[in-house]
């Protein structure tokens, strides 16, 4: 890590009790992204089922199961939210969902440069914010990440939990947000009951 460049970018699943405390307590900005559970199950379920080295699940309904008890190779994604909740106030951590950057990107890039003091002109902007479109990365996948790149960019939309997800599976899910994290700042920067609930 010293033998790194300054401004060392690291990227991780980790939830916040096993990264190191001096994470927090020093200089470091951490970028918090999340994405709405829905969307987050059938992405996690359609990366179980094409990458060879995670267990495949034989049907949507075992995956979801599986995903609500926190039987997945990630562990479970409410008590993975419920721990950064903890740190949404933290001067050094910035949240930002998922359906923020479809929603409108360009503003989620600026509010992401200010965070961490980079000054950046409109044009520079654009650049980014059409080098990181979902379509952009998508079409340089392979060049990116081999043939690792047609499992981890699939459709990249919001809402595609609509064509997986029961009605009694959204239910579900709604209650297991509300039980975890109705209430929080996370919850609310989630917007979940505006755009998620059954």
């Amino acid at each position: 890590m010293k033998e790194l460049p300054f401004r060392r970018i690291i990227l991780t699943h980790l939830s916040p009790q096993v990264l190191p405390k001096s994470i927090f307590k020093s200089k470091a900005k951490i970028l918090l992204l999340v994405r709405n559970p829905k969307d987050t199950a059938v992405s996690y379920f359609h990366f179980h089922n094409n990458m060879p080295t995670l267990p495949s699940f034989s049907s949507w309904d075992e995956y979801f199961a599986a995903f609500m008890h926190g039987k997945i190779s990630w562990g479970s994604y409410f008590d993975y939210l419920v721990e950064w909740n903890k740190h949404v106030d933290d001067e050094n951590v910035m949240v930002i969902t998922y359906e923020e950057l479809k929603e409108n990107q360009t503003l989620g890039l600026k509010k992401i440069a200010d965070f961490f003091g980079f000054s950046l002109s409109e044009e520079e902007i654009q650049t980014v914010a059409e080098k990181s479109s979902f379509e952009a990365m998508k079409e340089k996948s392979f060049k990116t990440h081999g043939t690792f790149g047609k499992i981890l960019f699939r459709k990249g939309i919001v809402g595609d939990w609509k064509d997986h997800f029961s009605e009694a599976q959204s239910k579900e899910m709604d209650r297991k947000f509300e039980e975890c994290l109705a209430g929080t700042k996370l919850g609310e920067k989630m917007k979940y009951g505006v755009y998620w609930k059954a």
